[in-house]
């Protein structure tokens, strides 16, 4: 599966009122790994930013005055999120966003062009419920470096995030291995328990020479009490 963790600035908190976004940053993951592909734009809003949202990410509509608008972008983004697994941190605040910047062009939703958006916050919850569980605190508990967030950026936001959720799904890949296994309905051999769970494989006791005698004599002794019709000797009973 190919995944992209996206995050999104914007003008302000609700689109509802033609507040716009202002910068998309998305990265790539393939098979748990970054690739190094990415994706970073910052967009002309053309409208002003409300002074609460310029105190959180800094970015100042002169900055933006030369950067292009979301129309100018919108086809080049929607290629590289293209049947991916997008990945968003609160993601029914970025899906609003863009669905809102994608109807200015009379575009489709963004569901239409992805696999599926997945919401690292609702897992959070679902993991942690009753806890703080914003993007700062989860690298906190998850032991992810977040010094270089002194605002918040896409890019940086959204390469955070990657990280944070590699963390918070590491026990879901162990268990689908060991899933994985048990389904093929074929016995786990010495080398694949190691390979699973390092120093845990069970031990294998084999019978000493004197055992295996006494176990010929009691087999001998079936045989004769049954008149020849001991299975073990025969190998109809081995299965």
């Amino acid at each position: 599966m190919r995944q992209i963790f996206l995050d999104t600035e914007t003008t302000g908190l609700e689109h509802k009122l033609g507040h716009r976004i202002i910068e998309i940053g998305c990265v790539e993951m393939r098979n748990r790994r970054l690739t190094n592909r990415h994706f970073h734009r910052y967009i002309n809003p053309e409208r002003d930013i409300d002074a609460g949202a310029l105190s959180v990410h800094g970015i100042s509509l002169e900055f933006l005055q030369d950067k292009p608008r979301f129309a100018d972008i919108a086809a080049e983004f929607l290629d590289f999120v293209r049947g991916a697994e997008l990945i968003i941190h609160n993601a029914s605040f970025d899906i609003g966003f863009l669905n809102a910047e994608l109807a200015l062009l009379d575009m489709a939703p963004i569901s239409t062009v992805c696999h599926s958006v997945s919401d690292t916050l609702r897992m959070a919850k679902d993991l942690h419920p009753g806890k703080k569980n914003n993007l700062n605190t989860l690298c906190e508990r998850y032991g992810v470096d977040n010094s270089r967030r002194t605002l918040h950026g896409a890019l940086l936001d959204a390469e955070i995030l990657a990280e944070v959720y590699v963390a918070m799904t590491r026990g879901q890949e162990s268990l689908i291995m060991e899933l994985s296994s048990e389904s093929s309905g074929q016995p786990e051999t010495v080398e694949q328990a190691q390979t699973r769970a390092p120093g845990k494989a069970q031990r294998i006791i084999y019978a000493s020479t004197d055992e295996l005698a006494e176990h010929e004599q009691v087999l001998t002794a079936i045989e004769k009490e049954s008149k020849g019709k001991c299975l073990w000797h025969s190998g109809a009973g081995v299965s």
